[in-house]
C-alpha cells in the first residue's frame, strides 16, 4: 500500500511496530554520504509512538554504523526497544494471525522509498 493518504484503524492494545529504518524513516542511505536526516512525518510519528508499545527497528546497514545511527536516534528523542543491523536487502514478510474477536493483527505498508510517513494517519478505536 502506498501512502498516497493511508490510514490505519488500530484497537486500544499495545502495539508491535516493526519498522525499516533507511528509505521509510531516514533518507536512504543517507549516512553513506554525510549525515541521517529523517524523511517527511517519519520524526512525528516515531515520538507519537507510545510508550507501553514495543518498536523494533529494521536496516540492512552494517554493524559499524551502529554507534552513529543510536546516536542520531537518542539526539533526536526517539525512543525504541531493539535495533536489528545487517538484515537481509531482500522482502520482508510478516506471518501473524487474526484474534477470534475479528481483530486484524497484522499490517504492511510500502512507502515509496524517500517519501516518508506525512501522510499516515493512525486511528485508534476503542470499538475494536
Amino acid at each position: 500500500m502506498l501512502l498516497k493518504e493511508s490510514t490505519l484503524k488500530l484497537s486500544t492494545l499495545n502495539k508491535t511496530w516493526i519498522l525499516d529504518f533507511d528509505g521509510t524513516l531516514v533518507e536512504h542511505n543517507g549516512y553513506k554520504t554525510g549525515d541521517d536526516r529523517f524523511l517527511p512525518g517519519a520524526k512525528e510519528f516515531l515520538q507519537s509512538i507510545p510508550e507501553n508499545d514495543f518498536v523494533l527497528i529494521m536496516t540492512a546497514r552494517e554493524k559499524e554504523a551502529k554507534v552513529k545511527t543510536e546516536k542520531f536516534l537518542k539526539e533526536n528523542n526517539i525512543r525504541y526497544n531493539l535495533i536489528l543491523f545487517e538484515m537481509p536487502m531482500g522482502e520482508r514478510i510478516l506471518l501473524n494471525d487474526d484474534k477470534p474477536s475479528g481483530l486484524k493483527c497484522a499490517y504492511a505498508l510500502n512507502p515509496k522509498r524517500n517519501e516518508g510517513l506525512k501522510n499516515l494517519n493512525i486511528i485508534i478505536d476503542e470499538n475494536l
